[in-house]
């Protein structure tokens, strides 16, 4: 489970540490875009679990779906920590997400979210304003 903020900086050549809580929990991830304004980053084998589990329960033959399934595959990228915690993160996701230097690395329950600093709490703050007509949606 991943849970927690985590305020990190983008160093040189993309590379962001990870929370050892959240490194140890996997060796090889799966970074991809999010569907928000960051990345996402799965354990690589919780990340085959929901493909898999799209795969089954959807037809290929919707467009929705395909469209759905090349977001999430396309410019995803397998990456190992290093000695020291961190994953490089390809420039195009680095990019894609705005991630300049203060990043939040967060836990999302079972994939982790790595935000531009400035965005996450922007969203963040947007969505506490509308956590009771979230709540009752989901509940």
């Amino acid at each position: 489970m991943f849970i927690g903020t985590y305020y990190h900086t983008l160093e040189e050549h993309g590379r962001v540490s990870l929370p050892k809580s959240f490194r140890e929990q996997a060796k090889t991830w799966v970074v991809t875009r999010g569907l928000d304004g960051g990345l996402f980053l799965f354990p690589a084998a919780k990340f085959q679990q929901r493909l898999e589990s799209i795969s089954e329960n959807q037809t290929f033959t919707k467009k929705a779906n395909r469209d759905f399934v090349r977001l999430m595959t396309n410019e995803a990228q397998q990456v190992q920590p290093d000695k020291n915690g961190r994953v490089k993160l390809p420039n195009y996701l680095t990019e894609f997400a705005g991630l300049k230097k203060n990043v939040v690395v967060v836990g999302s329950l079972d994939y982790v979210e790595i935000w531009e600093r400035g965005e996450y709490h922007q969203y963040v703050d947007s969505l506490e304003k509308k956590a009771a007509q979230i709540a009752e949606k989901v509940t």
